[in-house]
């Protein structure tokens, strides 16, 4: 086999969560390009169409599920919906919210709204996730994006450092026990990756300030997740479970 077929998703089944903008709008198309039939899911599925009307303008296949990752319920429902089409071969657990607040004016209400999403959330698609690959006996990827703030801190994000600290260390006991199952899981850990939701701060004086201490002196693109996610995600891949993978133009590294 040619080294970059194995880079290839055709006929995969993938589910992107947090797929109405920014990262998970990218990697579902992405994804799509690489063959794969796309599952996209957020908390308002209205807000979808879009992403399935390009990917199918394309000549991709997507279709668009109602999710509220921090709802138990609403994950076996959405799981359920797409169980219709098959069980997905591949998870990119990419749903995540912040509160941009000092740590003594955050409140009880922010730590959760960040924890039952990036956390528990992640918790919740991962596991349903993995028994339904269990119970159709197939194995099956899981890619969990977290951030080089879940290996590094920096002010007024708090909760989300935790919350994909966490995500970091669940991973790694979700790759333990799910390895005998032929599901592996990794993390994606991105720096600061320039979006149409960050890109007036990031070009603004406070935005450069950050830029300089990255060693690379680069923010990323959204194009620079693309190998790494795609490594995750396929059998490229297939001996890396536990791992996680920083793009961030070696600012975890520097120490600043």
């Amino acid at each position: 086999m040619n080294v970059m077929d194995k880079f290839s998703l055709q006929g995969k089944l993938v589910l992107v969560t947090g797929a109405s903008s920014g990262l998970g709008t990218h990697f579902a198309q992405l994804l799509a390009s690489s063959g794969a039939k796309v599952a996209v899911a957020a908390r308002r599925a209205d807000k979808l169409q879009s992403v399935v009307d390009e990917i199918t303008q394309a000549g991709g296949e997507a279709r668009a599920f109602s999710l509220d990752v921090s709802n138990a319920q609403s994950v076996r429902e959405c799981f359920d919906a797409i169980g219709a089409w098959s069980v997905p071969d591949v998870i990119i657990n990419n749903a995540g919210v912040t509160v941009t607040r000092a740590l003594l004016d955050q409140t009880e209400e922010d730590f959760d709204q960040v924890m039952d999403t990036n956390l528990k959330g992640n918790w919740l698609v991962a596991t349903e996730a993995a028994r339904r690959m269990v119970a159709a006996k197939k194995g099956g990827a899981i890619v969990n994006v977290a951030s080089i703030l879940g290996e590094r801190v920096s002010g007024g994000v708090a909760p989300y450092s935790i919350s994909k600290a966490a995500v970091i260390q669940a991973t790694k006991a979700m790759a333990l026990e799910l390895a005998r199952y032929g599901i592996r899981v990794n993390a994606l850990l991105p720096g600061y990756v320039i979006t149409n939701l960050n890109r007036d701060f990031l070009t603004s004086e406070l935005g450069e300030k950050l830029r300089m201490r990255i060693p690379s002196r680069k923010f990323s693109e959204l194009s620079d997740l693309d190998g790494p996610l795609l490594l995750l995600a396929s059998d490229a891949g297939a001996a890396m479970s536990g791992s996680t993978v920083a793009v961030d133009g070696a600012h975890l590294v520097s120490g600043l």
